[in-house]
């Protein structure tokens, strides 16, 4: 498998990412234009990022192996958008076997046929869900809310709600509180039990 770009390896991440420690791989390139996108360098050109395979990543990582057995830890995939690099993350997982933890961070702005495939090799997942309104979600990302909707629902179908985490933020000039409750609803509708509410702090330069 050729090598591809990431915009950023950190280690030593603790109960941000998953469970116990874990080390973030951030995959270039993503399907949304967020407005207030925290990773820029995953949209632009990838010339001069570091690029791995697997193997040369597992061999990066693999350095933390002690602390991932121990605490139940492993990889998180962010991004960017990790779910458009699932022949990676399924050859990566082929490497590290099942003594690491695979965690995806995830909008889950891909074909669902991307869904299916991941949801059997990664163990947690992360989704950024942003809103149910479709108006405001196209306002904010640019995408489609209900590929991003249809696409959790698959996803719960296929790992469990134990094993997916769901992020709600309000975002000043885009939702109001009361549109995150609302969107918090839909999800307890759907079962998910792990909502992650929180106030987006809009960058100064923004």
């Amino acid at each position: 498998m050729e090598a591809v770009p990431f915009i950023g390896i950190d280690r030593h991440r603790l109960g941000i990412d998953g469970v116990g420690v874990t080390t973030l791989a951030a995959f270039h390139g993503c399907p949304l234009r967020c407005k207030y996108c925290l990773n820029h360098r995953c949209l632009e050109p990838p010339e001069g990022l570091a690029t791995y395979t697997p193997q040369q990543l597992y061999d990066r990582v693999g350095v933390d192996n002690l602390y991932f057995i121990a605490t139940g830890g492993g990889v998180c995939f962010g991004g960017g958008e990790p779910l458009l690099r699932v022949d990676f993350i399924a050859g990566f997982k082929e490497i590290c076997g099942k003594g690491w933890n695979l965690t995806a961070e995830t909008s889950l702005q891909v074909e669902p046929e991307a869904v299916r495939q991941v949801a059997l090799v990664v163990g947690d997942f992360i989704v950024d869900i942003k809103e149910s309104n479709p108006d405001i979600y196209h306002a904010y990302t640019g995408g489609d809310a209900a590929r991003a909707w249809d696409n959790l629902g698959l996803l719960l179908s296929l790992v469990g709600p134990e094993h997916v985490i769901v992020r709600v933020p309000q975002i000043a000039g885009y939702n109001t509180e009361a549109d995150c409750a609302r969107t918090a609803a839909r999800l307890g509708e759907m079962g998910v039990g792990k909502i992650d509410r929180f106030v987006y702090r809009v960058p100064p330069s923004a």
